[in-house]
């Protein structure tokens, strides 16, 4: 149920207060159906609760968040927009006392994936990342890398129209990264999943990402696509352009 405009996400003066401090201050973008869109800050920059109230984890103080057409805002709409979205958050959330497997038939029940699709599902995403010969290994035996890996397909195996992640390589070795990085745009590209991310890697950011976000103290200071952002900054990498847009080259 997307807009008609493609605008699969759309973000209208959202604010999040906690007491008096302001964690997103009156922030508004939209995200195309099928784009891959960074969301680049620091720490507390407010990514996380931006994030936590696009997935309906969080009630915004105030504004209007769309996500595949429905209103978050709308109770009988939140479960909706859970169907919509995969979630992959900087934290790990397996349960690490059940198998592979295990998590993600779970996973496959709670989201009312078919009874007689989950089977088949499950087994072709693990050999897609690797891992099928695994399935049966209890999670607290798997490197981090093998628990995003898990993580990623749990989040896909509702097939969901867009894909949330948050610093979903943070942790990770370097041949990892590129694993996770390269079947995250096959999906992009292949099942048209739009993906919404977050991350500290501006160099990952700047070869995976069509349209960027620079969010500091809860205010969005830059948006656009690569080149506009660089040239807005007028230098020549994502790296220099976010130092120069947070203003952390003169800190």
């Amino acid at each position: 149920m997307s807009d008609k405009n493609s605008k699969i996400i759309k973000v209208e003066d959202l604010v999040k207060k906690y007491g008096d401090v302001t964690a997103v201050n009156n922030i508004s973008f939209t995200i195309d159906e099928g784009d891959i869109f960074a969301f680049l800050g620091p720490n507390g920059a407010g990514k996380s609760t931006a994030i936590k109230i696009l997935t309906t984890v969080l009630q915004p103080t105030s504004g209007r968040i769309k996500v595949d057409g429905y209103d978050a805002a709308v109770e009988k709409e939140k479960h909706k927009i859970r169907k919509a979205i995969g979630v992959i958050f900087q934290d790990h959330t397996l349960d690490n006392e059940l198998t592979a497997y295990e998590n993600l038939y779970y996973h496959s029940v709670l989201y009312k994936v078919p009874k007689e699709e989950r089977k088949e599902r499950i087994e072709t995403m693990l050999n897609n990342i690797g891992l099928w010969k695994s399935r049966n290994n209890i999670i607290k035996t798997f490197s981090g890398g093998m628990k995003r890996r898990v993580e990623i397909i749990r989040g896909l195996l509702h097939y969901p129209k867009i894909l949330i992640l948050d610093e979903p390589t943070s942790g990770l070795d370097a041949q990892t990264r590129y694993f996770l990085w390269n079947h995250i745009q096959k999906i992009n590209q292949e099942d048209k999943i739009t993906i919404f991310l977050t991350t500290h890697n501006l160099e990952e950011a700047e070869k995976v990402a069509r349209n960027i976000a620079i969010i500091d103290n809860g205010q969005i200071l830059a948006s656009g696509n690569l080149e506009q952002i660089k040239e807005k900054a007028n230098t020549a990498s994502l790296e220099k352009a976010f130092l120069e847009i947070t203003g952390y080259a003169l800190r």
